[in-house]
């Protein structure tokens, strides 16, 4: 700790979910070592990323994609399947930080990183400020939910709320509910509540696309390359979902024989009673469900100038071009599970070789 209080650290990850517990883990292979010269820092209360804040109806066994942190499996028996998500998540990931000794700081908010002394970046959190040599940003984009805006919202006189607080569908029994998204909470969504509610009106601003064949490895990398090419161009990331089309499966398919899935295009205002259209088609509803996904939480690096004109954040790999000093993990190409692994070691190596160029702390 330097005589302003300040507490001096090789690097600070930011997040604790799959993204920032994989550059954690890759940081501790490379020979740092936590609180000597690695600090992780996470908002939540307790251990499980974003998925500890999932609904209670997401079990396990609807989980689609979930990859195994590094260097340990990610082992479940077949009961786990109807057991929350959040539940079975939350257990390993616990396992997961005391197996390697990353001892998260938690709950910590970090509100800003800025340009500090010597070269080094200026870490300001609740928990007091860190001078860093690098930074490792994964706080993914749960804290961020996206709301449009439409002519009407302040007066619909229902209820209306985000994925982000979605409590499963026990609490829209015998009501008229409309889902905006056409992503993959929104059809799970849809499905789920159109099994209690009085009545279900899906929209979305473009048709859905629904992906029939099979998705292997050399579409998954496709579609990780689009969202990347985007990244790259300094513009916002999109999800790998929205380039991959929505999965067909038998839930799905039955949904949609029985007109579950049957979409609407986006309406033009709301009204106290529902939602309305210019050619004079009208919805009544007692509450509008947005599924309309998330942003990056990537607030906390606005002091150090890192977006484009564009709106998003330009990275090589992970490193953003502004500042070889900030590696974004999870972000944009590697926002899915096997990307974050993928990309916390491609982080770790390069935040090697910008360590190597100076002398390491005592």
């Amino acid at each position: 700790m330097n005589d302003s209080g300040v507490r001096d650290i090789d690097v600070v990850v930011v997040g604790a979910g799959q993204a920032g517990l994989s550059g954690a883990y890759h940081l501790r292979r490379s020979g740092l070592e936590p609180h000597r010269h690695i600090v992780v820092l996470d908002h939540a209360p307790r251990p499980g990323g974003a998925w500890q804040f999932r609904w209670p109806s997401l079990t396990y066994g609807k989980v689609h994609g979930m990859h195994a942190l590094p260097g340990m499996e990610l082992i479940t028996a077949e009961s786990d399947n109807g057991r929350p998500s959040s539940e079975v998540i939350g257990a390993y990931f616990t396992a997961y930080e005391r197996r390697f000794g990353l001892r998260v700081h938690r709950p910590v908010d970090v509100r800003a990183v800025r340009e500090g002394d010597g070269g080094r970046l200026l870490v300001e959190t609740s928990e007091g400020s860190w001078s860093a040599r690098a930074l490792i940003s994964a706080t993914g984009t749960w804290d961020r939910p996206f709301w449009p805006r439409y002519p009407g919202q302040e007066t619909f006189r229902g209820r209306q709320l985000h994925t982000a607080d979605y409590p499963g569908p026990g609490e829209f029994t015998g009501l008229r509910v409309v889902v905006v998204g056409g992503g993959a909470s929104g059809t799970q969504h849809l499905m789920e509540i159109a099994e209690v509610a009085a009545d279900t009106t899906w929209v979305t601003r473009r048709p859905p696309v629904w992906n029939e064949g099979p998705f292997g490895e050399e579409q998954g990398r496709a579609a990780v390359a689009l969202v990347d090419e985007r990244v790259r161009r300094g513009l916002p990331p999109r999800s790998v979902v929205s380039v991959t089309g929505l999965p067909v499966t038998e839930a799905t398919s039955r949904a949609r024989e029985t007109g579950v899935l049957d979409r609407l295009p986006m309406f033009d205002r709301i009204t106290p009673d529902g939602v309305a259209w210019d050619d004079g088609r009208t919805v009544e509803a007692d509450v509008i469900l947005w599924a309309t996904g998330f942003r990056p939480a990537v607030g906390h690096l606005a002091p150090l100038g890192l977006r484009e004109p564009g709106g998003g954040i330009r990275v090589e790999g992970t490193r953003a071009v502004r500042d070889e000093r900030v590696h974004l993990v999870g972000y944009g190409p590697s926002a899915s599970t096997i990307g974050a692994n993928r990309a916390g070691r491609a982080a770790v190596r390069e935040i090697g070789r910008l360590l190597a160029r100076e002398p390491a702390m005592a």
